[in-house]
């Protein structure tokens, strides 16, 4: 028997899924709890189209991520922070800070989990940042860490 999955199903597929169980399976064990329903032309169309509002949509998506990460790749995103004599940071510079900068100098909002920092930034000086706007698309960033007391 064909059915269309409302759930979740383990061995058996993910929601929206078209798949072919036995009978009994169907009858006695999916249906009843309300995990599919039967697979007739109708709930198939629908099913279609839902995926193709969901296709649409991925692809809008990720092509506004696109347009992000070409605006941010190779710019250079400027910190200030209290430092020694020698260049030594009271403290260090994180992801959070890196993202605020990321929002006050460009604009974009991202979450502190999405700012990747190649290494601990503990000194003054330049620094590789990935920025994950999108699942496979990044954008390198350079932040350029200074002294406070600079102009």
């Amino acid at each position: 028997m064909k059915v269309i999955l409302l759930a979740d199903v383990k061995d058996i597929g993910k929601k929206d899924d078209i798949v072919n169980v036995s009978d009994g399976y169907a009858r006695n064990y999916l249906l009843p709890r309300k995990w599919a329903m039967e697979a007739n032309e109708n709930a198939i169309r629908v099913i279609e189209r839902k995926r193709a509002a969901e296709r649409q949509r991925e692809a809008e998506a990720r092509a506004a991520a696109e347009v992000v990460a070409g605006k941010l790749k190779n710019k250079v995103v400027t910190l200030k922070a209290k430092c020694g004599d020698k260049g030594r940071l009271y403290g260090s510079v994180t992801a959070q800070e890196v993202a605020d900068a990321i929002r006050s100098e460009y604009g974009e909002e991202f979450d502190k989990r999405k700012v990747e920092l190649k290494e601990a930034v503990r000194a003054l000086g330049d620094y590789e940042v990935i920025v994950h706007v999108y699942p496979n698309i990044n954008a390198k960033m350079i932040l350029r860490v200074k002294n406070i007391q600079e102009a």
